[in-house]
C-alpha cells in the first residue's frame, strides 16, 4: 500500500499515478491523462507537490521519479480546460498574479523535497511541464524529449524557467531559447546541459533505473544534506557555501552511515546505509 500521511487528502487524484516500488525504493509519479498529453488541470500542480511530500517523508523510498504516462511527459497547462481558450479574454492584472502565485509556490514544492528527484522526460515537456522538469534535480531524455516555451503564446517561462535554465543551460544558451521560441530537442537540451542523460527510448526506463539503484547505494544523509547546501549555494557566495559546510562535516563524520561506510571499506564489503 502506498505510504498514507495525508489522510485528508487521498493518493488518488486521476491526473496522476502514485506507484511505490518498495524492494527498489523507488517512487514513481506518473502524469495521467496520455489522451491530452498528460496536460495539467488546475489541480495538478497542487497534487504532484502532495505526493512528492509523500514519498519524502516515507522512510521506504530513497528515489522519487516523476514521468508521464503515454508518450508525453506533459503538455503544460490544459488550454481546453480553464486555459486561454478565447484570446481576447483576459484576466484582470490580480487574477492573473493570484493564479500565477498560486501555481509558482505549488511548482517551489519541487524543488523543496529532500530526497533526490529525477524527470523521466519521455516525450514533449511544455510550459509547465517543462518547468516541472526543471526543478528536478536530475532530467533524463531520449530522441522524443522536446522542452517548449510559451513565448510563442506571448508569454514568458513563468513559473520558475526564468531562473532555473539560466542556471542549467548557460545565460546565453537560455536567452537564445526565449529570443527564437519553438522546440528544445533531447539531443540538444543534453549538449548544453538541461539533460543530464540522453538514452535511446527503448532503453530509457532501465537505464533510469540503473540511475536510481547508485542513488539508492549512497549514503541518504549525505544526499539530502549536500542537496541542500548545493541548492541553496546558488544564490550564495563562496565563504557561504564554505561555512554551510564546516557547520556539518563534523555531523555527517559522527553519523552511523559514516561510520559504516569506513568499516564497508575496510571488510571489502557492500555498506548498509540507514540515514542516521
Amino acid at each position: 500500500m502506498p505510504f498514507m500521511h495525508l489522510k485528508d487528502r487521498p493518493l488518488d487524484f486521476e491526473g496522476l499515478l502514485y506507484e511505490p516500488e518498495y524492494d527498489s525504493k523507488v517512487l514513481w509519479i506518473k502524469f495521467n491523462t496520455p489522451e491530452v498529453l498528460n496536460a495539467m488541470s488546475g489541480d495538478t500542480i497542487a497534487r504532484l507537490g502532495e505526493y512528492m511530500r509523500a514519498g519524502d517523508e516515507d522512510p521506504g523510498i530513497r528515489v522519487i521519479v516523476v514521468t508521464g504516462s503515454g508518450r508525453a511527459f506533459s503538455a503544460g497547462a490544459n488550454m481546453k480546460a480553464g486555459g486561454r481558450r478565447d484570446p481576447d479574454h483576459v484576466p484582470s492584472q490580480e487574477e492573473g498574479r493570484v493564479h500565477m502565485k498560486e501555481a509558482q509556490l505549488a511548482m517551489r514544492e519541487i524543488s523543496l523535497i529532500r530526497k533526490p528527484t529525477i524527470a523521466m522526460v519521455n516525450g514533449p515537456a511544455v510550459g509547465m511541464g517543462m518547468d516541472v522538469a526543471l526543478f528536478c534535480d536530475i532530467r533524463v531524455g531520449c530522441e522524443n524529449t522536446r522542452f517548449f516555451t510559451y513565448q510563442n503564446f506571448g508569454q514568458i517561462i513563468e513559473q520558475g524557467g526564468m531562473y532555473t535554465l539560466p542556471r542549467l543551460a548557460g545565460l546565453g544558451n537560455a536567452l537564445e531559447i526565449l529570443f527564437t521560441g519553438g522546440y528544445l530537442w533531447g539531443d540538444e537540451a543534453y549538449r548544453i546541459g538541461v539533460l543530464n542523460h540522453y538514452w535511446p527510448s527503448e532503453e530509457l526506463e532501465a537505464r533510469t533505473r540503473e540511475l536510481c539503484k547508485k542513488i539508492v547505494n549512497s549514503p541518504p544523509l549525505v544526499q539530502t544534506i549536500g542537496k541542500q547546501i548545493m541548492r541553496r549555494g546558488l544564490d550564495c557566495n563562496l565563504e557561504t557555501v564554505y561555512e554551510m559546510c564546516s557547520n556539518v562535516a563534523p555531523l555527517l563524520s559522527a553519523s552511523e552511515d559514516s561510520k559504516e561506510a569506513v568499516r564497508a571499506f575496510l571488510e571489502k564489503r557492500e555498506p548498509n546505509f540507514v540515514g542516521r
